[in-house]
């Protein structure tokens, strides 16, 4: 039996603007991704909060989640995730309980400490409240509050919000993360796209420190990988270099909308900054459907992954989708 049989796979999107296009027309594209997807298996659609990047138009992150919702019927909409720090949690509730109370059992909430941008941002957004990131665990804990009917007799409710089953994921790329999310039994979402440096640590510590809770009664634990699927290898690498340029553009500074792809990425990058990109692409899972389903079976059961979350920046919107198709292939 293949260890892919009981995973569940997912799709990360970030809204992501390609050369040519604006957030107009990007939003339409991530609908069509979400409803093929939903055909396809996938079990959630989740889109991630960023800030002052040209690229990702995923800023306005609970509007997306909401029209995407409104668009399909069956697949799980969420965030992947919200910056907790950046928003009060009152707010968050209030809008997630709309969210869930729009779409039952349909909406995930997944929570991040990280900004998502760039320090100067940050206080664009956060103001007086720029040190909120050490109150995330307490915040998590007011969410929860504001969620349960415990919360029925306070001076400060969120309605629609309080009463509903609107699951919390804690996200990160860091052992904090991990330890936040084993001591407080809630599932955990890892950011191995970009950041695999403490996967394999994060991992077994949140498996084997994991603690039961009324949310959950053992670990659940995703990975969010890149994924590239083509009909060859070569034609999966070729349309790879267009998420290589973009992650570039992260280690360099130099942000850019997403490019076509190239046939040579020498002629992009040097050699340190060729290091510095494949380091952050560490799991990647790009090729034909047979060269990826081989790597993601030694993936899943090395690091012990409940549930694979995808995410693909190809620049070719009809390679995309086709590269959705062939990766849920691989499951069925």
């Amino acid at each position: 039996m293949s260890p892919l049989e009981n995973i569940s796979y997912s799709i990360l999107d970030l809204a992501t603007v390609r050369a040519g296009d604006t957030p107009a027309e990007t939003f339409p594209k991530s609908l069509a991704n979400a409803q093929q997807s939903e055909r396809l298996g996938y079990k959630r659609y989740w889109f991630a909060e960023h800030h002052n990047m040209i690229s990702v138009a995923s800023s306005a992150t609970s509007i997306l989640i909401g029209y995407v919702a409104g668009g399909t019927k069956t697949i799980r909409v969420g965030s992947g995730g919200i910056m907790l720090p950046n928003h009060a949690p009152l707010v968050v509730a209030e809008q997630f309980g709309t969210l869930a109370s729009l779409y039952p059992n349909r909406i995930d909430l997944g929570l991040g400490r990280a900004p998502g941008t760039d320090q100067v941002t940050a206080m664009a957004i956060r103001g007086e409240n720029v040190h909120a990131v050490h109150s995330f665990p307490r915040d998590i804990e007011k969410l929860q509050l504001l969620f349960s009917t415990d919360n029925q007799y306070s001076n400060v409710r969120a309605v629609p919000g309080e009463g509903l089953d609107i699951p919390i994921w804690v996200l990160g790329s860091s052992m904090d993360s991990a330890r936040l999310a084993a001591e407080k039994g809630l599932p955990y979402a890892f950011a191995s796209h970009f950041a695999p440096t403490y996967f394999a640590q994060a991992a077994a510590y949140y498996k084997s420190h994991f603690k039961p809770s009324k949310y959950l009664d053992q670990p659940y634990f995703m990975a969010c990988v890149n994924v590239v699927v083509a009909d060859s290898d070569e034609q999966a690498a070729y349309l790879a270099s267009s998420v290589k340029q973009m992650f570039l553009g992260v280690i360099t500074g130099k942000r850019n909308l997403l490019m076509p792809p190239v046939s040579d990425m020498n002629l992009v990058w040097d050699e340190f900054e060729q290091q510095g990109v494949e380091s952050m692409l560490e799991y990647s899972f790009i090729g034909t459907v047979e060269t990826v389903k081989n790597k993601l079976e030694a993936f899943v059961t090395q690091f012990n992954v409940d549930e694979v979350m995808a995410t693909s920046h190809i620049f070719d919107e009809q390679a995309s989708l086709k590269s959705n198709a062939l990766f849920a292939s691989i499951f069925n």
